[in-house]
């Protein structure tokens, strides 16, 4: 009896649920994305003032599977992400730093093992955060650490902050070019210049 039961269990654990086939980039469309993204981010640096690069990369990005998962869990549930102007407290009673929710989830969809990045789909989809896939040939959080400057990044969330990241973004999942010049102007215009004297303050 006891070996039927571990059997089944066994056979349960297989289970796992399939994620849209059109929602993942690799081959070109991958190459195409990433160059699009690290042009944006480039543009975005104009605005950075005197913050040092991997601060201002942490205020733009949630970087690795915890830090993702953080983020997502603290977003409310099906409702429209905003800037949270309060500073609710933890438990003890500290202050916690404002949040800022994400716009979208970067995600290696060919990571081993893939228990390691399988909760993010369905927790990001209950905070209304679409999820895009990478995949190249079991590199796809080397492809994604090169774009925020780390080894490796199984998942990279990108905040709202009304950058030149977010219009990508925004365009990708619209499923529109990026136009070039667009972001050459950006790289002449600072993008959200008036946002940047709040990181200071926020974490």
């Amino acid at each position: 009896m006891a070996k039927k039961k571990r059997s089944r269990i066994v056979t349960l654990s297989k289970v796992v649920p399939e994620k849209a086939s059109s929602d993942c980039y690799e081959g070109n469309h991958l190459d195409d994305l990433l160059s699009k993204l690290e042009r944006s981010i480039e543009s975005a640096k104009n605005s950075k003032g005197d913050l040092l690069e991997k601060i201002w990369i942490k205020h733009q990005f949630a970087i690795g599977v915890n830090d993702v998962t953080r983020v997502l869990e603290r977003m409310p549930r099906g409702e429209v992400q905003v800037h949270s102007k309060e500073d609710p407290e933890t438990k003890s009673g500290l202050r916690r730093a404002p949040l800022v929710p994400l716009q979208a989830v970067l995600l290696a969809a060919d990571c081993n093992p893939r228990w390691l990045t399988k909760h993010i789909p369905s927790l990001a989809s209950s905070r209304q955060v679409p999820v895009i896939f990478v995949k190249d040939n079991k590199g796809g959080s080397l492809r994604l650490g090169e774009l925020v400057k780390v080894k490796t990044a199984l998942a990279i969330g990108v905040k709202v902050r009304e950058s030149c990241i977010n219009r990508t973004i925004d365009e990708v999942l619209r499923g529109n070019a990026v136009v070039d010049d667009d972001l050459e102007m950006a790289v002449k215009t600072p993008c959200n210049s008036s946002s940047n004297r709040s990181l200071m303050m926020e974490s």
